[in-house]
């Protein structure tokens, strides 16, 4: 079979292909399948996602983060990694080296990102105030900080 272009065609044969693995898997199956009430629907949506990202084509109009977080009960970091996996194994097998690979990095990245707003909680991290000057006033150069 030859290589899939990095066109919307093509993109959309790679997302296909991928959701129909996704689907099946073990792990990530019952989530979206659950999920996702019109795949047809959402297929489209999804390859307007990756034209947009890696097309800059513009054709998306979504909103990835507010999507997942309806779903964070059912979601686990470690189910990242696997959506990665079964990513870089279609991208491998249906693109070019290069596409396969500019693929899978824009992949991890926005994998990072949705698990950064996901999972990330600022309350969760102790986060130093700002440095205060010493109130001595006698002192031009105060050498303590008060925290």
């Amino acid at each position: 079979m030859a290589a899939l272009e990095m066109d919307d065609e093509g993109l959309k044969a790679l997302v296909d292909a991928f959701y129909a693995r996704v689907r099946a898997d073990g792990a990530l199956g019952p989530i979206f399948n659950d999920a996702i009430a019109d795949w047809p629907e959402h297929l489209d949506k999804l390859a307007a996602f990756w034209s947009s990202v890696m097309l800059t084509s513009g054709r998306y109009k979504g909103q990835p983060v507010p999507a997942h977080m309806k779903h964070k009960d059912r979601i686990a970091p470690a189910l990242f990694g696997r959506w990665l996996e079964l990513w870089a194994q279609t991208t491998e097998e249906l693109m070019t080296p290069g596409a396969a690979v500019a693929l899978q990095d824009r992949a991890a990245r926005i994998a990072q990102s949705l698990q950064l707003a996901m999972f990330f909680r600022l309350d969760d991290q102790t986060i130093p105030g700002p440095a205060r000057r010493n109130a001595d006033a006698t002192d031009p150069h105060p050498r303590s900080m008060l925290p």
